[in-house]
C-alpha cells in the first residue's frame, strides 16, 4: 500500500512538472493597451496606458533602417498597426501577427509595381535552427522563446502597436 501511494505521488509530481513546461503561460496583471517598438534602440515596451509593464531587447529584419516598402526588402515596418492574429504553431516558437500592410502601405507598393509583402510578426526563435546574429528576420520582431511566452500571454488581439524608427 505504501508503494502504491509513493508511485501515485511520483506520477502526480511528474504530471505537474510537465504542465509547468508548457509554452502557454497565463497572465493576470494589468491589460497591455499598447506596444511600442524603438527600432534604432532595439527595444520593445508593453504598456498599460503610459506605464511600462515590460521591456525587451529585440532583433529586427536584416535591413533594419527605414519603413518596409515591399516584399523581400528585409525591413521592419514603421507606423501604427494592431495585433491581428496569433499562431500557436509558428515556425518561430509562438507568434503574434501585426496588421501590416495597411491601405497606405499597399498603395505605395502597388504604385512601385511591387507587392507590399505581409506576415509580419512578433515571434520567438526558429524551431529548426537559430537566428543568424542581430537583425536576422525577414522584417519581423524577434525575442527569446521565454520572452515570447510572456508576450503571447500578456497581449490580446486588437492591441495597438507603434513601430518607431
Amino acid at each position: 500500500m505504501r508503494i502504491v501511494k509513493y508511485l501515485a505521488l511520483v506520477v502526480l509530481v511528474a504530471g505537474l512538472s510537465a504542465c509547468s513546461s508548457s509554452k502557454f503561460k497565463t497572465y493576470n496583471g494589468p491589460e497591455v493597451t499598447h506596444i511600442v517598438v524603438h527600432k534604432a534602440e532595439r527595444k520593445m515596451f508593453l504598456l498599460h496606458d503610459r506605464k511600462v509593464l515590460e521591456s525587451y531587447d529585440i532583433e529586427l529584419g536584416f535591413a533594419p533602417v527605414g519603413h518596409k516598402e515591399f516584399e523581400g526588402d528585409g525591413k521592419t515596418p514603421e507606423g501604427t498597426y494592431r495585433i491581428d492574429r496569433r499562431n500557436p504553431n509558428s515556425d518561430f516558437h509562438l507568434s503574434l501577427g501585426i496588421s501590416y500592410p495597411n491601405v497606405r502601405d499597399f498603395a505605395k507598393a502597388q504604385a512601385a509595381g511591387k507587392s507590399p509583402g505581409g506576415d509580419i510578426f512578433i515571434h520567438g526563435q526558429p524551431n529548426k535552427s537559430s537566428g543568424n546574429g542581430p537583425d536576422w528576420t525577414a522584417g519581423c520582431i524577434s525575442v527569446t522563446n521565454k520572452e515570447m511566452e510572456e508576450i503571447y500571454a500578456m497581449v490580446n488581439d486588437g492591441t495597438l502597436i507603434t513601430l518607431r524608427p
